[in-house]
């Protein structure tokens, strides 16, 4: 079950920061800003949830 919630996670944020650099192509930068801050709490929030 930890193999999937890691490989959901790791899908979720690849998708998320190709999102965040689409935005940033199309010269929308707070957006894309906003979306990497979004990427990286989905990287770190498991981390505190665990115990």
């Amino acid at each position: 079950m930890n193999l999937f919630i890691y490989v959901t996670l790791i899908a979720i944020t690849i998708y998320t920061s190709g999102f965040g650099i689409t935005l940033w192509k199309e010269k929308q930068k707070i957006s894309a800003l906003a979306v990497f801050f979004l990427t990286l709490v989905i990287i770190v929030l498991p981390f505190f949830t665990m115990f």
